[in-house]
């Protein structure tokens, strides 16, 4: 193999994992509903494809230019998936449901984060119910402490496409904004 095809392949192999990876990111921002980011990461992630494909068909008498554009693809997709878990974009919701509820709750208000307590009836009578909404990559500390604290708790983390407004509890339950600050009592 000469320097010229080893140069093309990895730059079809390279290329191929900006565009998958990218693809990647492009979906996440098609489910945030993040419309901008996603035609801007799709303008690019098309370009890219469009010279790679047409690098591929060029030479499509050499097997290698196929299996490097295959290679890319695969690396893409894992490095794509790494990449989203390592930005951790979004909020999520995450529901807790335990009988040592009250004690998490406190635990996680001590750390900060605002959760909101519910009585309700589960299968075995009685439980509470825990609710909070926080950055997504916030999501496994909560877990750490509710699962310390109760480790038979059930709980559910959803992510969050919209919300009404950022979530408040306790004396700062609501903060004025726009035209509202203007006319906020101290």
């Amino acid at each position: 193999m000469d320097l010229g095809v080893l140069g093309t392949v990895l730059l079809i192999v390279c290329a191929r994992v900006a565009d998958v990876s990218l693809g990647t990111m492009r979906t996440m921002f098609i489910i945030q509903g993040r419309r901008g980011a996603a035609f801007g990461i799709g303008f690019v992630e098309s370009l890219i494809w469009v010279y790679v494909v047409s690098s591929v068909i060029k030479n499509l008498t050499q097997p290698i230019y196929a299996v490097s554009f295959a290679l890319g693809f695969a690396l893409g997709n894992y490095i794509g998936i790494t990449l989203e878990g390592w930005m951790a974009p979004g909020k999520q919701v995450v529901r807790i449901f335990s009988r040592n509820a009250h004690a998490i709750a406190e635990r996680l208000r001590e750390q900060q984060f605002v959760v909101s307590e519910f009585a309700a009836t589960g299968l075995q009578g009685p439980i509470d119910m825990l609710f909070l909404q926080t950055d997504r990559r916030k999501v496994p500390a909560v877990l750490r402490i509710v699962t310390s604290l109760d480790p038979d708790s059930f709980y559910i983390v959803d992510d969050v496409r919209m919300t009404s407004a950022k979530p408040r509890s306790g004396p700062r339950a609501f903060t004025p904004t726009g035209w509202r600050a203007v006319f906020k009592k101290k």
